[in-house]
């Protein structure tokens, strides 16, 4: 199993290309190789997956009746941001102008592992989404972790 922790300050070069941490690329998957999916995230960040992650998060989202509008309207915001990316040996990558308009990315970008997969972030996008206040991160945790 994947497993990605820790957040790290990276830069996109005048391409729109990202260098994956050297933490983040030893852990991914063998069987995902060089090839990752791209995708908008459900805050505005962009969302990477190995294959194997984003397999099953497609099976969910494929396998909603297209019967239900709201179903439609999410798999139609889901699927149109999603980008398969294949990193080069250096591990790099382009991140799509569309995509990266939505993440408002430009040169500084932050990478943050969140378990199975990562996020990447306008730095200040980012610190606007985290928990600042111990006791709201306590709270938080204890309400989540007793449900």
């Amino acid at each position: 199993m994947t497993f990605f922790t820790s957040e790290y300050e990276c830069k996109l070069d005048a391409k729109g290309r990202l260098v994956l941490p050297a933490k983040i690329k030893n852990n991914l998957p063998e069987v995902s190789g060089a090839e990752m999916v791209l995708g908008r995230g459900f805050d505005q960040c962009l969302t990477l997956y190995s294959q194997v992650e984003f397999n099953k998060i497609y099976s969910q989202i494929a396998g909603l009746s297209g019967f239900n509008e709201e179903n439609r309207r999410l798999q139609r915001t889901f699927f149109m941001g999603i980008s398969s990316i294949e990193l080069d040996a250096n591990g790099r990558f382009m991140i799509p102008k569309p995509l990266l308009k939505y993440a408002d990315l430009d040169k500084e970008v932050t990478v943050v592992g969140m378990g199975n997969h990562i996020e990447i972030w306008n730095p200040d996008i980012y610190h606007s989404y985290l928990i600042n206040d111990p006791k709201e991160f306590n709270d938080l945790a204890k309400n989540k972790l007793d449900e």
